[in-house]
């Protein structure tokens, strides 16, 4: 009876050893090192190989102009996905309380003035506008 209780603990020593060494190896594998690695791998061996190939060797020649072009895909990226449809996000100098509403008739002769004939006030319909910036 003592023999088969010593065994079973044997046993399951053995089997929380292998489940330790399981374990590191997958996460040795789910960081981001090891995803790399294996998509790396997947492409070295694929059909790609020598577009691969080449590609890593411009990266490793050029690597300054990779990263940057890389950052500016991943901005335009980000902005892409946070700017609202349709919104600019352009800063605003004035809000719409700060001007006035605009008169309807914009003409500075009357409807029935000839071009020869000067304009009775030209400016008086522009001093409505509130010029606080």
């Amino acid at each position: 009876m003592t023999r088969s209780l010593d065994d079973l603990e044997r046993e399951i020593e053995e089997t929380r050893s292998k489940l330790d060494l399981t374990i590191d190896r997958l996460q040795g594998k789910m960081t981001v090192s090891g995803i790399v690695d294996d998509m790396l791998g997947a492409a070295r061996t694929g059909r790609y190989a020598p577009l691969f190939d080449n590609m890593m060797t411009a990266i490793r020649r050029h690597p300054v102009p990779v990263m940057l072009v890389a950052a500016g895909i991943g901005l335009l990226l980000h902005r892409a996905r946070h700017a609202p449809a349709g919104v600019s996000r352009s800063p605003r100098l004035m809000d719409q309380e700060d001007v006035a509403a605009e008169p309807e008739d914009t003409r500075l002769y009357g409807s029935g003035a000839s071009p020869l004939q000067p304009p009775q006030d030209m400016f008086e319909r522009r001093r409505v506008t509130n010029s606080r910036i």
